[in-house]
């Protein structure tokens, strides 16, 4: 399986209503390629199966998403995430871990 489909495959393990971030997802892969984490996200082509919106940045900044950061924090609130100034309130009680 190629690093990109890896990447996929755990960010479809991301339920509902929570957030892990690019180096968590690295991490479990065994590796600190963050950036290539990033990269595989914005090029997933099945937004809807596969939640990258749920992916964010280590210190709970929103980060950048294919669709845009507005379109980003509107999926991320419509699941119930707080989010203020493209920053997740209460980061830790919405983070996961694999």
């Amino acid at each position: 399986m190629l690093f990109k489909e890896k990447v996929l495959e755990l960010t479809k393990k991301i339920p509902k209503g929570k957030v892990t971030t690019y180096k968590i997802i690295a991490e479990k892969l065994k590796t600190r390629a963050y950036r290539a984490v990033g990269t595989a996200l914005h090029n997933n082509k099945r937004p809807i199966t596969i939640p990258c919106h749920r992916v964010v940045n280590s210190d709970g900044f929103i980060g950048g998403y294919a669709k845009g950061i507005k379109q980003k924090i509107k999926l991320l609130k419509k699941e119930g995430i707080n989010i203020k100034n493209k920053n997740i309130i209460n980061f830790e009680k919405v983070l996961f871990r694999f």
